[in-house]
């Protein structure tokens, strides 16, 4: 079993409430969810109206396809006009590791 984990670190354009920063980052998350079938959820920066952390995570038998995966959510990610995609870190954990 392998797993990969993603986190994303986003700047939102023009949002000066909460409310506007949920009404950017809930239809990015349920994108995820829908397209890639990935477990995905706003993991940081609740409090903060420009900034965005989004998490995700994949399951699979085979490494190539986690990565597959993963690259793709970050494409998705990367290629929304109202975010800029400041970082993202990438996990691969297996049944090797302790």
């Amino acid at each position: 079993m392998f797993v990969g984990t993603l986190t994303f670190d986003l700047l939102l354009g023009d949002v000066h409430s909460l409310k506007e920063k949920r009404s950017i980052v809930r239809p990015i998350v349920a994108e995820l969810q829908r397209k890639y079938s990935v477990c995905a959820a706003e993991t940081g920066n609740q409090d903060l109206h420009r900034r965005a952390e989004i998490g995700l995570a994949v399951v699979s038998g085979e490494a190539g396809y986690v990565t597959e995966i993963l690259d793709s959510c970050e494409r998705l990610v990367a290629g929304r006009p109202e975010v800029q995609l400041l970082s993202a870190r990438r996990r691969y954990h297996n049944d090797d590791d302790e």
